[in-house]
């Protein structure tokens, strides 16, 4: 079986993509199973340096510093709360002072907005921002060590934005705070998407898979066997990844009451807030930097650009998606599912700052109930899996039902003040809930993908998961605050989510084979590079 590397990764020809092209070019190892008929696997680079410890601890680190509390939280919490600050009751006219119930508006344009629409155009503004940059160079980072700055740079960025709220510390500075939390969030992202590119290729590196493969090549394990086990180091580091993440949001929420509660009165206290948690990332995130073994992708093809090489992938790949059917449709379905997600989060935090009065304590206590059951739930769900072998796609499906229910719930405050998210105890229970169950959602629906990937194109497939995921909420912030601007309610955006998720879920229990998809994805791959 050739394990011999390919030497560079040419930009597709989406003419000569041939998913049935002979096995002996370099990518791909076509095993013959009584059972099965032909399985494809993926070959293994045995030049590329094994994990080693000090590696794989600086990965699980840097997503621990890496958990979003800052630039997905707090900085979104301190911008509308500027914002408030800035507007007015438009009952009331210029100069009136916005309350927690009431309307509040902004001076946007030649009129006014309402605060909850600006900070969805926000979010709109941000995922537009990532959706250029995941196209553009999330292909590039395939080639050499491009990957590697590419994250250092994204990464650094969004430590200085955090430190630059320091700056945030007047209403009339809502605009600042609102381009702070772009740049913030957009980089936040960003690390996200390509910290988790790197996975895939580590999972094949562990010394546990080098070991598999070993025992599948003398005989030892059957194709079928290799297939389960890989799939199941993909999640071991997924899973262990999302739960050091779960437990640096439980530690960097229990370093914030330090100064929340002894500070309370002091009005910088959020902004000395935001700097701790920034300092936590840098000190834990900087390791994976230093610890990184050196597993450069192929050299950049002559005569091509890493500012444009993206989207001649991309374009290309798009092309032949007649070969990787499974993994478009996860995509496309997933960039609905994200959407309808994330947006829902975003409304759900709007209602829950307005319910609060913007109070980062409060938020901090919501914050630790869903930390803590995220990390018991990750594990938890992580071990379930393990023990009776469960794939992928059955965990996922779990983790999707809640995420339809949240919406649904939702719904529910369009007709009443007795639930929907009117309350404190649903605001405790929803974090609780979300702990549970959607903290393994962004574990497996990671995992999905790295199984739908052609092995080598990791962050061209996971940048365009990254699209899907990260940079998917254009539709759904722009429709949300379109309906909260003709209806004065911000309830009335449930049902819009409620439909997108449920859809969206539907097409992925029914129309994604993920052991199909990933065969097309290993054929694809050693086509695309022979």
């Amino acid at each position: 079986m050739s394990r011999a590397p390919a030497p560079e990764n040419p930009v597709l020809d989406a003419e000569v993509v041939d998913v049935k092209a002979d096995s002996s070019s370099s990518g791909l190892d076509v095993v013959v199973s009584p059972d099965k008929g032909e399985v494809p696997l993926a070959e293994v680079n045995v030049e590329e340096p094994i994990v080693t410890s000090k590696e794989l601890w600086s990965y699980y680190l840097y997503y621990n510093g890496d958990n979003g509390v800052g630039p997905n939280g707090y900085t979104m919490t301190l911008f509308q709360s500027l914002a408030t600050a800035a507007g007015f009751d438009p009952t009331q006219g210029p100069g009136s002072t916005c309350t927690s119930s009431g309307p509040c508006v902004l001076p946007w344009g030649n009129g006014t907005k309402a605060v909850s629409s600006v900070v969805l155009v926000a979010n709109g503004v941000c995922f537009a921002i990532m959706t250029a940059i995941f196209t553009t160079i999330g292909s590039a980072a395939d080639y050499g060590t491009f990957g590697r700055w590419l994250l250092l740079a994204v990464t650094v960025i969004c430590w200085a934005a955090q430190y630059a709220t320091m700056a945030l510390t007047s209403p009339d500075r809502w605009r600042a705070a609102m381009a702070l939390y772009i740049i913030g969030f957009v980089t936040y992202g960003a690390t996200l998407v390509f910290y988790a590119a790197v996975f895939p290729r580590l999972a094949r590196n562990t010394q546990h898979a080098r070991t598999l493969r070993e025992k599948f090549e003398s005989g030892e394990v059957s194709p079928e066997e290799y297939e389960v086990e890989e799939s199941l180091e993909k999640n071991r580091i997924s899973n262990i990844s999302t739960t050091h993440s779960n437990i640096g949001y439980i530690i960097t929420l229990c370093l914030n009451l330090s100064l929340l509660l002894p500070l309370a009165n002091n009005p910088l206290v959020d902004n000395y807030v935001l700097v701790l948690i920034n300092s936590y990332w840098v000190l834990l995130g900087v390791w994976w930097f230093i610890y990184q073994e050196p597993r450069p992708g192929p050299p950049l093809p002559k005569g091509e650009y890493y500012i444009t090489v993206g989207w001649k992938q991309i374009w290309a790949a798009l092309k032949t998606y007649k070969d990787l059917p499974y993994t478009f449709i996860y995509l496309v379905s997933f960039f609905l599912l994200a959407d309808g997600l994330n947006t829902t989060g975003t409304l759900v935090s709007i209602c829950q700052n307005d319910k609060f009065n913007f109070s980062f304590l409060q938020n901090t206590y919501l914050g630790l109930a869903q930390a803590i059951t995220s990390t018991a739930s990750t594990l938890g769900f992580w071990y379930i899996q393990k023990w009776w072998k469960i794939s992928t796609k059955k965990m996922f499906v779990v983790t999707n039902v809640v995420t339809i229910l949240i919406p649904l719930w939702g719904m529910i405050g369009i007709w009443t003040d007795k639930l929907g998210f009117h309350n404190v105890w649903e605001f405790w229970a929803y974090n609780v809930v979300f702990g549970i169950f959607q903290a393994p959602y962004y574990a497996f629906s990671q995992t999905m993908m790295a199984e739908l990937s052609p092995p080598g194109f990791d962050n061209m497939f996971f940048g365009l998961f990254g699209l899907s995921n990260r940079a998917s909420s254009m539709v759904g912030p722009n429709v949300i605050q379109a309906i909260i601007d003709n209806t004065g309610n911000n309830w009335q955006g449930f049902p819009f989510l409620f439909a997108l998720c449920t859809a969206a879920s539907l097409v992925i229990w029914f129309g994604v084979d993920v052991k199909k998809g990933r065969r097309d994805a290993v054929r694809w791959a050693a086509a695309a590079r022979s």
